[in-house]
């Protein structure tokens, strides 16, 4: 029997076929973390008595967690991470203002089709939509990776999610992935690696799928993988080796019709609590944000501000864009769409993971309904516990902004 695109992967690194299941020491191409784990990493690293990591040019830090810091703490650490980066002559450091780790690290051309990524982070998952095998660590794990450039790992069983059709016009890869995790529901892919495949994933621009790749953690998944293309390519600026699963493989597999979609969202409590947007419009908004590492990409901003222009946000909501990468700000700042979020009244933030941590920028109050193209709504994600967060596409984040409250985008073809 054949292999997944995954087995293929990691038995390239490890040098033999590898199969599902098994355990492997396997090498590991690049590794990165941000200001949030950076320093459990630095302590980790003391920990075991390593000076120097093994190869500094194979890691990344990006700042994009508390940015700008919002306590003196926060400072505190940071500059810890700033002297750290120093002393191990990082090349690929990037303090606060260059963006999210998960769209500056690909933005940067620093991963490649084919290599083995890992991440002090849960959405380091993202990067699979580049035909890589990419994961989230803890810190002590990713530490034994900086100093090693290798780590332990189980091979994940591959679950295919074969994506019949074509998006329709105001549906967007947001809805598609929250009815994936609708269907597969928030532990049904725990330790697998979800393969999104067919005519709806191949027709997606590569930032559609990294939307799709950032939520499969949301399903409990190790990983999300999409084979690589001419896309990924261009995104990149590089090529590598690309894998595909073998038409013998037959991995579990899993039917979503896209093209019969509607816009739909995550309700309160749960990314599987899923529902389409018509059984839950009107309900009220206090906040609108649009951003984070699944929907702040350019094309995410551009969908948004479509239905803004020449709008203006409810004055009972207030709206809040902060845009991936300080790439995605200046491209979106010559076009003009940050001009049209301005005069629609929103409010621009700093780049970076911004409100849909939670805890410093953007924060809900006490009872406060949120709708958030961010990844996940658990109880007091936003901010206080009696909050509530509803996630949903671009699209209908801008149109609940301009009626203050969940609304239909398709109301706003143009």
């Amino acid at each position: 029997m054949g292999s997944t695109a995954v087995e293929r992967i990691i038995s390239d690194k490890v040098g033999r076929a590898v199969s599902e299941g098994e355990f492997v020491e396997c090498p590991v191409d690049f590794a990165y973390c941000h200001d949030g784990t950076g320093v459990l990493v630095i302590d980790a690293l003391r920990r075991m008595g390593v000076d120097r990591i093994k190869d500094p040019d194979s890691f990344s830090i990006v700042f994009d967690h508390s940015v700008p810091p919002y306590s003196d703490q926060a400072a505190t650490l940071q500059a810890k991470v700033r002297k750290f980066a120093r002393e191990q002559g990082l090349k690929k450091f990037h303090d606060m203002g260059e963006g999210i780790c998960h769209q500056v690290v690909p933005e940067k051309g620093y991963v490649a089709p084919g290599m083995v990524v890992f991440g002090a982070d849960s959405h380091t998952c993202t990067l699979g939509s580049f035909g890589l095998f990419s994961t989230g660590v803890g810190a002590t794990d990713l530490a034994y990776i900086l100093a090693t450039g290798k780590t332990w790992m189980k091979v994940p069983e591959t679950v295919r999610v074969e994506c019949t059709g074509r998006l329709r016009e105001m549906v967007s890869s947001k809805d598609l992935i929250l009815e994936i995790t609708r269907v597969i529901g928030t532990d049904g892919a725990t330790y697998k690696a979800l393969e999104f495949s067919g005519e709806a994933v191949r027709v997606m621009s590569q930032s559609s799928r990294m939307t799709m790749s950032n939520m499969a953690v949301e399903m409990g998944a190790k990983a999300g993988f999409i084979e690589a293309d001419e896309k990924t390519v261009e995104f990149l600026g590089r090529d590598g080796k690309r894998f595909s699963t073998d038409p013998d493989a037959m991995p579990q597999t899993i039917n979503v019709d896209a093209g019969s979609l509607d816009p739909c969202v995550a309700c309160p409590g749960s990314v599987a609590n899923v529902k389409p947007v018509s059984e839950v419009e009107g309900a009220h908004v206090d906040q609108a944000f649009l951003g984070s590492c699944t929907n702040g990409r350019y094309e995410d901003l551009y969908e948004a501000a479509r239905i803004l222009r020449g709008r203006k946000i409810h004055e009972d909501t207030r709206m809040i864009v902060v845009p991936a990468s300080k790439t995605v700000h200046m491209r979106a700042q010559r076009d003009g769409l940050l001009d049209i979020f301005l005069e629609a009244g929103a409010i621009i933030g700093v780049t970076g993971c911004g409100p849909c941590l939670g805890v410093h920028m953007g924060v809900i109050g006490e009872g406060e309904v949120a709708v958030s193209t961010s990844n996940r709504n658990f109880i007091g994600r936003m901010g206080a516990r009696s909050s509530s967060v509803y996630l949903a596409s671009p699209q209908t984040v801008a149109a609940s902004a301009v009626e203050g409250k969940i609304a239909d985008p398709r109301r706003y073809l143009r």
